[in-house]
């Protein structure tokens, strides 16, 4: 495999990591369902990188139907799945929704990690991959890096197996709810009219503000001159991808994991 698919808009740093790795990304449009299909075809890429609980930034849940399209499509391609289940521990509004790697594990390759419900400078992830390459991964991750430190592998072990990762998800999830809710009450005071997105789970939300305070140039430039620092939904879109949903709004992607609510509260004064 010489090229992946990545949504856009994604996750800024993707192309950059594959690049390192020589592999090329072809950006791949979403529609309300998920990744689109009809781009995905037409690519002719093998292995396809999507976020199908929570798609980052826009929030989609991908249906139970376009995931099966996605698993029918790397089977008529002899290819694979790149789930990555960022932030999948935290639901608010929504039922919890079931991995993709559950319905085709050979087709699957399946990434988490602590990052978000213990700390992101612990480095602790895991895949699940087809049986197929494990081999090939296990001997790659050796020759990258000489594999993580044990200790702090039996650590978490013990620490799954003791129940209190279950207790610390439960706690996060408290904790981030609480947050989101205060950066939702806060747009509605602040920015009223204001349509948010992708509210139900994870850890950020779309911020759709009315026309007013558009148009996004302007926007920008009067919080830059403000001394406040923001990203817009298309500061997320691929470099060379074409810009299908140009709106003349400003479009914010707001993240509340790392900010208590008295400071999201203080923040709009």
């Amino acid at each position: 495999i010489r090229a992946v698919g990545v949504e856009d808009p994604g996750s800024p740093q993707h192309s950059a990591l594959y690049a390192a790795a020589g592999v090329a990304t072809v950006a791949l449009p979403l529609d309300a369902h998920g990744p689109a299909l009809a781009p995905l075809y037409r690519s002719g890429v093998r292995a396809v990188a999507t976020t199908p609980a929570h798609q980052f930034p826009t929030g989609i849940a991908c249906t139970a139907r376009r995931r099966a399209e996605l698993l029918d499509w790397a089977r008529s391609v002899d290819g694979y799945v790149f789930e990555d289940d960022y932030d999948g521990d935290f639901r608010y509004d929504r039922a919890p929704v079931g991995a993709m790697q559950g319905l085709d594990p050979e087709r699957v390759v399946y990434a988490g990690s602590v990052s978000k419900s213990l700390a992101p400078g612990l480095r602790l992830g895991w895949l699940l991959v087809p049986d197929a390459l494990a081999d090939e991964i296990v001997a790659r991750k050796r020759t990258t890096d000489l594999g993580h430190p044990t200790l702090d592998q039996a650590v978490f072990a013990h620490f799954v197996e003791r129940g209190d990762y279950d207790r610390q998800l439960r706690r996060c999830q408290r904790a981030y709810r609480e947050r989101r809710d205060a950066l939702v009450t806060a747009l509605a005071e602040h920015f009223p009219g204001a349509r948010l997105s992708g509210i139900a789970a994870g850890l950020h939300l779309i911020a759709d503000l009315p026309a007013r305070y558009g148009p996004e140039e302007r926007f920008l430039a009067r919080v830059t001159a403000a001394g406040i620092a923001v990203r817009t939904l298309a500061s997320y879109t691929h470099a060379g991808a074409d810009d299908a949903d140009d709106v003349a709004g400003v479009r914010l992607v707001l993240g509340y994991a790392h900010v208590p609510p008295a400071r999201i509260r203080a923040g709009w004064r």
